[in-house]
């Protein structure tokens, strides 16, 4: 018996060792957010600079509607939506998902802010630093960026989930 659960604990471990870590984005706050034009769920497209000089905006990637952990974080946007509203930002859910999926999904998680669709190039998850290539869809992660469009908050991972970390620092920005 002993052999056995020491052979098991080896698998587990050498799986772990080629398990490949979502990627980390490249990004950095501070750094001024790539501008991107992307179709929306509330039907015309939505280019990132129209939003400098007048709204923050949070961009929260996620990755495929309908699963467990997507479900939860839109769900808490669209929830919480009035706090960031008050906190003069615009909130996008932006996925590697088609639009109608998305425009699904939304309706699902009842999110009346736009969903952000990436599909057909994934050039924008890849200038995030959040493309999983391999699987071709992005690792969830959130980035806050300000009215000047220099990103002001970033969080991966998990973490991301937890809508808290980008509420708190669209507080902060609207008490500049």
């Amino acid at each position: 018996m002993k052999i056995t659960h020491v052979l098991a604990l080896t698998l587990v471990a050498s799986l772990g060792l080629f398990a490949q870590a979502p990627p980390k984005t490249h990004l950095k706050v501070g750094d001024t957010a790539p501008d991107f034009t992307l179709p929306s769920t509330q039907g015309k497209p939505v280019k990132l600079s129209d939003f400098h000089g007048k709204k923050n905006v949070v961009l929260a990637f996620y990755p495929a509607a309908f699963t467990g952990g997507c479900t939860k974080e839109m769900t808490a946007y669209g929830l919480d939506l009035a706090k960031f509203e008050s906190a003069d930002t615009q909130v996008f859910g932006v996925s590697t998902d088609n639009s109608p999926s998305q425009k699904k999904f939304a309706e699902e998680v009842k999110a009346t802010f736009p969903m952000l669709s990436d599909f057909a190039k994934r050039e924008v998850s890849k200038d995030y630093g959040v493309l999983m290539a391999e699987r071709g869809i992005a690792n969830r992660a959130t980035f806050v960026v300000d009215k000047e469009g220099k990103i002001q908050h970033i969080e991966e991972g998990s973490a991301a989930v937890d809508i808290s970390g980008a509420m708190n620092a669209c507080s902060r920005l609207s008490h500049k």
